[in-house]
């Protein structure tokens, strides 16, 4: 579990990143986080990318339904003009901002506000997403969370997509993408096949019955 650290006396700010795979739990971290700053009297601000209405157009919402009130925003410097008098401010789908947000979370960081950011660690072609190996390189905590593989049980580090869509921002839940670990999510689409093949073979037995 991740202990929120504390300086006493000291006016110190830092930046704290929750990464992972789709369905690994990175909001639902990041709103208990939240909650227990709120807990402590301190003031709270809750942003996301206004791209992400899936859930909700201004909460943050995670896939198990908890949920908090934020503010969309357009550009990360927005974020500049909207923090005065905060203590800590939450980040969530860190992913879809804009490549200035390593650069905004280091300037509130320097003002002694307490930074937290989840987000996609990987797009769904294994690779880097959009701010966050910069907003990773640059925060002073890092905790990785996983999802569990849904095809062989082990820890899922990457986010399978089902569609055939080459857009790297492409919003959606389990009817397109679904958590893999390494082995799984490379051997791409044998497994849906296999999956097909289980469930032609399961519906001809029901007929045979």
């Amino acid at each position: 579990m991740f202990l929120e650290p504390h300086f006493k006396g000291q006016r110190s700010g830092w930046i704290e990143v929750i990464c992972g795979s789709m369905f690994s739990g990175k909001t639902e971290e990041l709103i208990r986080r939240l909650k227990r700053a709120k807990i402590a009297n301190q003031r709270v601000e809750i942003f996301k990318p206004r791209l992400d209405t899936r859930y909700d157009e201004a909460k943050v919402v995670s896939h198990d339904a908890n949920h908090v009130l934020s503010t969309p925003v357009e550009h990360s410097r927005k974020l500049l003009e909207l923090c005065e008098g905060v203590n800590v401010i939450g980040i969530d789908e860190a992913q879809f901002f804009d490549a200035d947000l390593p650069e905004v979370c280091q300037m509130l960081a320097l003002k002694g506000i307490r930074v937290i950011a989840a987000g996609l660690d990987m797009d769904f072609r294994g690779k880097p997403f959009g701010p966050m190996p910069n907003l990773l390189a640059v925060s002073e905590y890092i905790t990785k969370v996983h999802a569990i593989c849904q095809h062989c049980g082990n820890l899922a580090t990457h986010s399978y997509r089902l569609s055939q869509e080459e857009n790297t921002v492409m919003l959606g839940e389990k009817d397109v993408y679904e958590p893999r670990c390494r082995t799984c999510y490379h051997m791409g689409n044998i497994l849906d096949l296999k999956a097909s093949e289980k469930e032609t073979d399961g519906e001809a037995k029901i007929r045979e019955m």
